[in-house]
């Protein structure tokens, strides 16, 4: 067993005797210290010019080089490749490590993170992203102050989706998870907001359909655009879901002189809804609603919690969006 270390005064004590004149043998007697020690202390003095603790190596790593750069390798190339899967991968050249080993992986920027869902985007979906956030990019701060943004979601009842960790770097947005609009849940709600301040939120019951849809329109859209003062020539967003875009349904917002804002399929990352639907969502969880009807009650609640203060970052922070897109080509953005 390694002895405790002597204290930095009697390091010290023993270059000051040396400095003095003193050997090896009259110092080790003077302090009653082992003559090895002295010798120790006085060659790490003539090296570094110090008695302090310098910092140590640690222990060893168990990983030679190679199969470092085969881990950061796998991980790269297999970014849904369980710890287990890596360790086996390890055994495969003869190293046999613990999970805990496997962390080398965080030296190199790669943590294991849920991997976001994002709709499956063609090539065609990219061109017309592209297409909108290069023409929008330059429009004024107030111009988006006038848009009052929609949709709808389903929230559960019982927390959310399954979640799948990936290997990936910090504040990125690779290695997503594709998914498609909708597919059943508790609750369909449809809501809407701008930077003043959300608008009104309604339960959709039943499947919803183009007539269902300009129900809720003709119901709730004017009275939030009057409640959150956006005047007349306000601008409403909603995505290409067929029934939004019925032939019925736009010509109840060209009867009502309503601007609607064009749109490019598969976005719900240019909208800032989207954000609000997960804020919403954590906080209706922690009210742990016991059945359907306290559902919809929570959401309505935490919906008009929802602080003006938000609202107005999301639409004054939009650029950024428009700015990723471009810089992601049209592809999928952290957002």
């Amino acid at each position: 067993m390694k002895n405790k270390e002597h204290t930095r005064q009697v390091r010290d004590t023993v270059v000051k005797k040396f400095k003095a004149g003193f050997g090896y043998k009259k110092i080790s007697q003077a302090l009653n210290i082992p003559r090895s020690t002295v010798q120790a202390i006085i060659l790490k003095w003539k090296e570094y010019q110090t008695t302090a603790n310098l910092p140590r190596p640690g222990r060893p790593s168990k990983l030679s080089a190679h199969t470092r750069r085969r881990l950061i390798r796998d991980a790269a190339k297999r970014p849904m490749i369980t710890l287990d899967e890596l360790q086996r991968s390890t055994a495969e050249v003869g190293d046999s490590v613990n999970r805990t080993t496997i962390s080398i992986l965080h030296k190199s920027g790669l943590y294991g993170r849920v991997a976001r869902r994002k709709p499956f985007l063609k090539d065609i979906h990219k061109r017309c992203r592209l297409k909108f956030a290069t023409s929008h990019l330059g429009d004024t701060p107030n111009m988006w102050k006038k848009v009052l943004w929609s949709d709808e979601t389903k929230i559960e009842l019982f927390g959310n989706n399954a979640k799948r960790y990936v290997w990936r770097k910090s504040n990125t947005a690779e290695h997503t998870i594709p998914t498609v609009k909708h597919g059943g849940g508790s609750i369909m709600v449809w809501a809407c907001f701008s930077s003043a301040g959300t608008g009104k939120m309604v339960k959709i019951d039943g499947k919803m359909d183009g007539a269902k849809y300009r129900t809720i329109l003709e119901e709730n859209l004017m009275e939030s655009a009057k409640d959150l003062r956006l005047g007349r020539r306000f601008v409403f967003q909603q995505d290409n879901d067929p029934k939004h875009k019925a032939k019925s349904t736009m010509e109840w917002f060209k009867n009502k002189h309503i601007q609607v804002l064009e749109w490019p399929s598969q976005s719900p990352d240019l909208n800032p809804i989207e954000n609000l639907w997960k804020e919403l969502k954590t906080a209706v969880h922690k009210c742990s609603p016991f059945n359907l009807t306290e559902l919809e009650l929570f959401c309505k609640e935490e919906w008009e919690k929802i602080s003006v203060s938000r609202c107005a970052k999301l639409i004054e922070t939009y650029p950024k969006r428009l700015t990723a897109v471009i810089a992601a080509k049209g592809g999928a953005t952290k957002y």
